[in-house]
């Protein structure tokens, strides 16, 4: 592996660079917070070759967004279910998006 190599890993919002600990300190929560949105499925940690969790940047944005919820009031179970239906949704709008912009580069409609 490189110097290069590691660096681009560092850009990498999906590598699993964070351990439980310090994700946990990052985001000022407890370890216990960030098992119980594993077992609700909303994140799922890569594991070490020692079994150890290991968390990407893009898995703490999530985590800080389910602690935003609880932290105003909203039991973890819906917190969690809340951001999985707002990916939905974002999802879809940009499929929607895409298929507009498919359809007007593909010249007026027929059914006009």
């Amino acid at each position: 592996m490189t110097a290069d190599d590691s660096f681009d890993r560092l850009n990498d919002d999906d590598y699993p660079a964070y351990t439980m600990g310090r994700a946990a300190e990052m985001l000022g929560t407890t370890q216990s917070f960030l098992r119980a949105i594993g077992e609700a499925r909303l994140i799922t940690p890569l594991r070490s070759e020692g079994g150890h969790r290991r968390y990407s940047r893009y898995q703490l944005r999530i985590a800080a967004r389910a602690r935003e919820l609880v932290d105003q009031g909203t039991p973890i179970e819906a917190a969690c279910r809340i951001i999985i239906l707002e990916d939905q949704l974002e999802e879809a709008q940009r499929i929607n998006a895409e298929y507009r912009r498919t359809a007007e580069s593909s010249g007026p409609s027929a059914a006009g």
